[in-house]
């Protein structure tokens, strides 16, 4: 019995043996496919970037986005300013043809004044002719159809009107119409005044257009027409 049990624990040994040999012969097996594969089988370590080349890029993208702010900032800057130049300029253009065209507006009311308070009744022609060049609208309407009875009271009261002083002064208006006020001070003679020359003082609210280059009185109104004083 013991020579049975011998027997039978050899071949466990053998056995294991063979195992342990066909073990060794696959890991070889294995270990030489593996080293059959090459270099590609191996992965590739990833890529490190350090810390310096990490800020230098920041830094670059930084600077670049820094260039567009500015870049950008400069073109809205010089939008504005050039915008700003350019409203001050049609302003001060405007203002200027504002105060130029008062001036002319408040010549041509200084000029129409005499016209319309200087007159003769023996020459009645020249003054209506004078009164109507000068006239437009409104007014140049109702001088003219007027104009027959007006003719025939100066006629008949044998008046003489001469102007001594005119003062004008432009009260509101732009560069197409204006209104002017109009003082005019006069020296009046007539049946009424027995032939003797009585100062009066006439004023008045001229509304001036322009039209075809020159200002024409387009309206008047006289709320203080002071009588000749005896």
């Amino acid at each position: 019995m013991s020579e049975r049990t011998s027997n039978t624990a050899d071949n466990e040994i053998d056995n294991a043996d063979v195992s342990e040999s066909e073990a060794t012969v696959s890991l070889g097996k294995d270990d030489d496919a593996a080293a059959d594969k090459g270099p590609e089988s191996t992965p590739a370590p990833a890529e490190v970037k350090s810390p310096v080349a990490e800020r230098l890029t920041l830094l670059r993208a930084s600077a670049k986005r820094g260039r567009i702010a500015y870049r950008c900032a400069a073109a809205v800057l010089f939008a504005a300013v050039a915008a700003s130049s350019v409203f001050f300029y049609l302003q001060n253009k405007d203002n200027k043809a504002i105060v130029t065209a008062h001036e002319d507006a408040r010549r041509a009311a200084c000029q129409y004044a005499p016209v319309l308070a200087d007159y003769d009744a023996k020459n009645l022609d020249k003054y209506f002719a004078g009164v109507l060049d000068g006239a437009t609208g409104d007014w140049k309407k109702q001088f003219d159809s007027t104009s027959k009875e007006l003719r025939e009271v100066l006629t008949q009261g044998e008046v003489v009107s001469k102007v001594d002083d005119v003062q004008c002064a432009i009260k509101s208006g732009d560069t197409e119409s204006a209104e002017a006020i109009v003082v005019i001070g006069q020296t009046i003679t007539s049946m009424g005044t027995q032939g003797k020359p009585a100062p009066g003082q006439l004023s008045m609210v001229m509304r001036l257009e322009q039209v075809d280059g020159r200002w024409l009185v387009g309206k008047v109104n006289s709320p203080l027409a002071a009588p000749p004083r005896s």
